[in-house]
């Protein structure tokens, strides 16, 4: 059907994004893709409030305010975890066994020839992924209700090897591998990645909760106006740091048989390293590191004591509270340190040089082989320093912007927008690519 000019400019005059959900509602399947995405995050929800017998409210909503720990993995089970629901545990445990498989995998030889062998290896290696997150579920669920125990969440639960105890442990792994479940299906026929749209759909479930608690502090309105400018500007800076990238430029050249001899034939292209691309996972390892030992100190808390070596461990915790500063520069130079480990991990496993040497691609003025491979690195070493200083401001922008604003009911994490604005970048890259693989198809026709 030929659109008049009036609704060409229509359409024109529209903003890209609203314009591109247009689209994509108007093609059926991949209306169908998004209907569904949206079906399971529903589904998700719905888990996410079925409680764990047992629970003392009062007391599973004091326990937040006093444990940091807490309120961290709330972050991946989607608010499940402070409701303590059969989904209490989210998606942790998998990404914990996914980031444990791709630092084992360039070391143990097994998991490395399973690597190399396409997509059979990259299933049994997901496969495996799969086998470790149930007794890290287990363990898992183990400690919180252990930690929610002695803060007399659970006071009718004695933990120990029994029915009771079993059946809470059963249902909240069941309820782990179930949302892994649904994940992989948004994956396989949604729209998106589906782990991470999960935990995008539990952050997003906390705003409005956290919003009203804001504006519960009526006397602080020019801190909450300044502390939501701050918001977007981080959200600027999100974006520009994930979409940054250096580009290489890659020469490729191939023999071609024609017209009964052999020619050469030369394209050019690049090769695009990414300024953060270790993305979200160095701020979960400098997190986990430093709130275990302050959860573990706590355990050990005593004002009488004459140890000293409870003593120490008790300054330790006092010291390393999240409401002081050496917490939070323990996490900054945390999050450059694993930025740099993870992004040389990661990069090591992609063996660009031996990729390019194959398809025989090089880079002007280098060597193919080892001297690419060094070059490659000290560039990736190079825009990791941006990187790096980037996750490691993102990390402490939370304390910087509680002390200008002077705002404590209201917590904005900025992991939290690292992982909103990195999941929605990739759903709308992937929504784009459909959109234009639909288009190109209509105009072959």
């Amino acid at each position: 059907m030929r659109q008049t000019p009036a609704a060409r400019t229509q359409e024109v005059s529209r903003p890209q994004l609203i314009q591109s959900m247009i689209d994509a509602m108007r093609v059926p399947d991949l209306r169908a893709k998004i209907l569904f995405t949206l079906a399971m995050l529903v589904v998700f929800r719905f888990v996410a409030h079925v409680p764990v017998p047992g629970v003392d409210v009062q007391a599973l909503a004091q326990a937040f305010e006093q444990q940091a720990l807490l309120g961290f993995l709330d972050l991946f089970s989607g608010g499940a975890l402070s409701n303590l629901s059969i989904a209490a545990l989210g998606v942790y445990p998998y990404i914990t066994s996914s980031i444990v498989m791709q630092i084992l995998t360039p070391v143990v030889p097994q998991l490395k020839a399973l690597s190399q062998e396409g997509e059979y290896g990259r299933q049994r290696i997901n496969q495996v992924t799969h086998y470790l997150a149930v007794p890290v579920a287990v363990f898992q669920g183990w400690g919180q209700l252990s930690l929610l125990q002695q803060s007399g969440v659970l006071p009718i639960i004695d933990l120990g090897i029994n029915l009771p105890t079993l059946a809470m442990i059963c249902s909240m792994v069941a309820g782990t591998m179930f949302l892994v479940w649904l994940g992989e299906l948004i994956t396989e026929r949604g729209l998106g990645n589906g782990i991470s749209l999960i935990i995008f759909g539990g952050i997003v479930a906390q705003f409005p909760s956290q919003i009203g608690q804001g504006f519960l502090e009526s006397d602080q309105a020019a801190g909450l106006l300044l502390l939501a400018l701050m918001g977007f500007a981080t959200i600027m800076l999100i974006v520009l740091f994930t979409e940054a990238q250096r580009r290489i430029p890659v020469q490729y050249g191939r023999s071609v048989f024609r017209g009964g001899r052999m020619q050469r034939q030369s394209g050019s292209s690049h090769l695009p390293l990414r300024v953060n691309s270790a993305g979200m996972i160095p701020l979960i390892f400098s997190f986990s590191i430093i709130i275990l030992p302050v959860t573990v100190a706590s355990y050990f808390r005593d004002p009488m004591t004459t140890n000293i070596f409870l003593r120490a461990i008790q300054f330790f915790g006092d010291a390393m509270d999240p409401s002081r500063a050496p917490y939070w520069v323990a996490v900054f130079f945390l999050t450059l340190a694993f930025t740099f480990f993870y992004t040389l991990v990661i990069f090591q496993q992609q063996n660009l040089a031996e990729t390019l040497q194959r398809n025989g691609g090089f880079i002007p003025g280098i060597r193919p082989g080892k001297p690419t491979q060094d070059y490659l690195t000290r560039v990736v070493i190079r825009i990791t320093v941006g990187g790096a200083l980037f996750l490691g401001t993102v990390a402490i922008l939370p304390f910087i912007f509680q002390e200008i604003t002077n705002v404590r009911a209201l917590t904005l994490s900025s992991t939290s927008l690292l992982i909103m604005v990195g999941v929605a970048l990739d759903t709308m890259r992937q929504l784009e690519a459909q959109l234009l693989m639909r288009n190109y198809e209509g105009f072959l026709r």
